[in-house]
């Protein structure tokens, strides 16, 4: 039975891709780092910001890379644009809260942008556990932060579905032994496929509860 789902949050929950790339550009530039596009594709693959800064910048000591976090998360708030659930996602929220089905976030993004993000658009209470990067001292796709969350919620692992957009946490929430279902719409249903989401949708939209129940029940009876 389906008891609970677990999401990620950046283009998952919230359509922040866009806006996350140019901001990673931006202060990487002003840097004196002029990343790819290829380059950046690695923040879609839910590391740890502290990951990412290493990535690009090398190592560094605990100061710098709160300072860069700082400075990056500056350049995200004063961006022009506004950032949005991602379609059809409150409607889907709205039908598992109704239902009685439980609801988690387990991102790699900072506890403080993560809590500021869903009160700002308004979906906070939808979350009864919030499992942040903060909380672990590794990112996806160590399984740590998917386990942390299936604890906090008291619930096994097997009876909770995990919702990712990024190979990384794919692997992370198949190897803490959630289920998982991939949200395709950056083009890499594919790859969220072989990782081991089963199944891989491309929006919201045209999902139910009733579809993701008899997923969900589908896939254990075949497991």
């Amino acid at each position: 039975m389906l008891r609970g789902v677990v999401f990620d949050m950046d283009g998952v929950v919230i359509d922040s891709h866009p806006m996350h790339r140019t901001a990673w550009r931006t202060f990487l530039e002003a840097l004196g780092r002029t990343p790819s596009d290829p380059e950046l594709d690695i923040i879609l693959d839910g590391g740890k910001r502290e990951e990412i800064l290493k990535h690009f910048l090398g190592d560094l000591t605990h100061e710098q890379v709160i300072e860069h976090g700082r400075r990056k998360d500056e350049i995200l708030r004063n961006h022009t644009g506004r950032l949005e659930p991602m379609s059809g996602v409150v409607e889907l929220l709205d039908q598992l809260h109704d239902s009685g089905v439980r609801l988690a976030l387990a991102t790699s993004a900072t506890k403080l942008r993560v809590l500021h993000t869903l009160e700002e658009l308004g979906l906070i209470h939808y979350f009864e556990t919030v499992v942040t990067g903060d909380d672990v001292s590794v990112g996806k796709p160590d399984p740590a932060i998917y386990r942390l969350a299936a604890a906090r919620m008291n619930e096994h692992p097997g009876n909770l579905l995990a919702v990712e957009d990024a190979v990384s946490g794919v692997k992370a929430a198949r190897s803490a032994g959630l289920r998982c279902m991939g949200l395709a719409h950056n083009g890499r249903a594919d790859s969220l496929r072989r990782a081991g989401a089963n199944p891989v949708i491309e929006d919201f939209r045209a999902l139910s509860f009733a579809q993701l129940q008899s997923l969900f029940t589908n896939q254990r009876s075949e497991a």
